[in-house]
């Protein structure tokens, strides 16, 4: 089921509507990192002025690089998910439309509200559990694969539930997906992730995948 959402998914990927989203994703998501970027400088600037500490601008610059680099490995994915949920609804009704059109005309519209409070849960989320989990991975980083390994558990769960609650309310009448394929969904978006490049598409990608698998089990019942 995973497998055959996958290949079905992955024409959506050029899809205009799939374009239009990654750039509004990009952009947004650019932005964030660049205002985080300029409040960590300012507070390294203020804590040096406040302790009298020589140094400057280099110094600054560099711990201020070294924590974005940092931050961006562990939020990246937790911000550009939550940016794309606003917006989701774009891909997912691009996807309704060419593949399951009756589907499509009996959607329920999400609405900018509910997008919002979708957008504003899964990156507290994310970041919450992350954070929690923080201790363990820098422990299981001896293990060398451990770190990954937690990584992918956790985050393939919380993606799996994050892409879920941007198709099924649409459906309301529709079973969920089932548990495991979600976790295996989850598991698909949290491994595209870790690839570079590949991490741009990968919202896109599984979000496309979610509606296959929500819609996909009625057409081919």
């Amino acid at each position: 089921m995973v497998l055959t959402a996958a290949l079905r998914a992955f024409p959506s990927i050029f899809h205009g509507a799939a374009l239009r989203l990654l750039f509004k994703t990009l952009v947004l998501t650019l932005f964030l990192f660049t205002g985080l970027g300029a409040a960590l400088w300012a507070a390294f600037h203020a804590l040096r002025l406040h302790l009298g500490w020589g140094g400057g601008g280099f110094a600054e610059a560099t711990a201020t690089a070294l924590l974005v680099v940092g931050a961006g490995w562990l939020l990246f994915r937790a911000v550009a998910m939550a940016v794309m949920g606003l917006f989701a609804d774009d891909i997912i009704e691009a996807v309704e439309r060419d593949s399951y059109p009756q589907a499509a005309l009996a959607a329920r519209p999400v609405g900018w509200a509910r997008s919002l409070r979708f957008a504003l849960a899964s990156l507290a989320r994310t970041l919450g559990w992350n954070l929690l989990a923080l201790p363990a991975y820098m422990l299981l980083l001896v293990t060398g694969v451990g770190t990954i390994g937690l990584f992918l558990v956790l985050n393939a769960y919380l993606l799996g539930r994050d892409m879920a609650d941007m198709v099924e309310p649409r459906h309301p009448a529709l079973p969920p997906i089932p548990r495991s394929s979600r976790w295996l969904l989850g598991l698909v978006s949290a491994l595209a992730f870790l690839i570079p490049l590949v991490n741009l598409l990968a919202p896109i990608w599984t979000a496309a995948m979610a509606v296959h698998m929500l819609l996909g089990r009625k057409t081919s019942a």
